[in-house]
């Protein structure tokens, strides 16, 4: 992990990732979808509202995901100075921010017909609303402040403490009463969801990894190279 703070290495190896992961998002993610359409029975309770869970579940997943990478990203960049990190913390966020809004738009899709409501002011609903504010917040800091140290210090302190948010999404649901139903998949005495279910889920979740890691992956190699352009740029005006 840490040789991958080198900008060449990082470079070097994830060329070759890219395109495995690319293929595993289009391969992964219209399989997932047809059998969440058109293989997948209606849910007893839910009938087939049920299958906007195959869009909100996998969308959560990754935008918490996305926010411990960052944070993760950030920590490093601030107590190790590597030079991969911050631009990985920074380069995360928007891909975060946009599966956070995926899965309270799908959420609310969901809670209409369930709930008779398409916001509540649940735990579980506020904290992932607080998740998408932190990323927002995150986002404007680097844009607000001119001078990247600055902005990259200013903006990894930020992650790291909104870190604390994340067990607070994942737990709500057990340290509060909520509308929100409680862990169905990893939970002690297995899933208490049917495997007709679960697999098109766990295919849908694994889709949306390899995308988003196929983004960031982009996101992450398309700013190092603009980095190496500008200080090219730099050292010939410099001249």
């Amino acid at each position: 992990m840490f040789e991958l703070a080198n900008p060449k290495r990082f470079m070097d190896v994830s060329r070759p990732a890219l395109p495995w992961l690319a293929v595993a998002a289009a391969i992964l993610i219209p399989v997932g979808l047809y059998l969440a359409l058109f293989v997948v029975p209606p849910e007893r309770q839910q009938g087939d509202t049920v299958r906007i869970m195959f869009l909100h579940v996998p969308a959560a997943w990754v935008a918490m995901m996305a926010y411990a990478l960052m944070a993760v990203c950030s920590l490093l960049g601030l107590v190790n100075r590597h030079p991969v990190a911050d631009v990985a913390a920074r380069e995360a966020a928007p891909l975060g921010a946009l599966f956070t809004v995926l899965a309270l738009v799908t959420g609310s899709l969901w809670g209409r017909p369930m709930w008779g409501a398409w916001w509540v002011w649940d735990a579980r609903l506020t904290s992932f609303l607080l998740l998408l504010f932190l990323y927002l917040g995150y986002i404007a800091l680097w844009s607000a402040i001119e001078d990247e140290t600055r902005a990259a210090r200013a903006a990894a302190i930020l992650a790291i403490v909104g870190a604390v948010n994340l067990p607070v999404v994942k737990f709500s649901v057990d340290w509060w009463n909520t509308l929100h139903q409680g862990e169905s998949i990893f939970r002690t005495g297995g899933p208490a969801i049917a495997s007709v279910f679960l697999w098109p889920l766990f295919i849908m979740a694994g889709g949306y990894t390899a995308l988003f890691a196929t983004l960031w992956i982009i996101r992450i190699r398309t700013a190092i190279l603009q980095r190496t352009v500008r200080a090219r740029l730099g050292a010939e005006t410099g001249r």
